[in-house]
């Protein structure tokens, strides 16, 4: 704090004693100041004089407790310059208009920000456009009003997606070719069984009937119930799978 403002500070208080009077004076029944101008100049000095020390008092507490930068200007009615910084005021002045210089420039930042997000969302729905119209020609829709080149274009796109499409169908086709190969080789196999089973049975009964004396009846043979439609799929119907577990179990007897 500057020599001159202490200087001032007991300058400025001549009656000092006047307002300690009459603050003991109200200390039994003390209640809400009203907070107006003091038309008396003496008691006004005097207040002026309190205050300002307090003030001073609190601004010097406020720089050293938080280590906060502080500056405090006070001018009097007559025009005496009270004041303290604990870094310098001039500096502490330049920094609030640096801080209010970039608090103003906030709104223009912000509106850059908008600006640039326009600019992007216009960008999207210009893309999104340019989709849903190559949709549309792909499926032979809006394409009255393409050029050559972009037909030209349109179509070898078209053909390398159904190409890839005719690809997959192809695969698709094979394994289905080749699962029915194998089921066919499965029939065949049960087909072999059962004759072998029907010759030994037929070569049995032929054994017991030239026997002498033999009343021997020839019994049928018994043969598994195989149902053809369990191992020929329909072939009509679309997206059907197939799986080794729908084939019936050989059963020996």
């Amino acid at each position: 704090m500057d020599m001159d403002m202490g200087m001032d500070m007991d300058m400025a208080c001549p009656n000092q004693d006047f307002e300690s009077s009459s603050s003991h004076q109200r200390k039994s029944g003390r209640g809400k100041i009203e907070i107006k101008r003091i038309e008396n100049t003496t008691n006004r000095q005097v207040t002026f004089c309190k205050r300002r020390n307090g003030l001073l008092k609190k601004a010097y507490e406020l720089s050293v407790l938080c280590d906060a930068e502080v500056a405090l200007i006070v001018f009097s009615s007559r025009g005496r310059l009270y004041e303290y910084a604990n870094n310098s005021v001039r500096g502490t002045i330049d920094r609030y208009k640096k801080a209010s210089s970039d608090t103003t420039n906030t709104g223009s930042v912000s509106e850059a920000n908008t600006q640039f997000y326009q600019q992007e969302a216009t960008k999207l729905r210009r893309q999104i456009r340019e989709i849903q119209n190559s949709n549309r020609n792909i499926l032979g829709e809006g394409v009255d009003n393409l050029s050559f080149k972009e037909l030209k274009n349109l179509e070898g796109r078209v053909e390398k997606a159904i190409g890839r499409i005719r690809n997959r169908k192809n695969e698709l086709l094979f394994a289905e070719i080749e699962l029915m190969q194998k089921r066919e080789i499965d029939l065949q196999n049960a087909n072999m069984y059962l004759r072998a089973r029907i010759a030994e049975n037929e070569r049995a009964q032929q054994q017991m009937s030239l026997m002498p004396g033999s009343d021997y009846q020839p019994i049928p043979p018994q043969q598994p119930n195989y149902d053809v439609r369990n191992f020929i799929p329909n072939l009509m119907e679309p997206n059907q799978q197939y799986s080794r577990q729908d084939q019936t179990p050989l059963q020996l007897v």
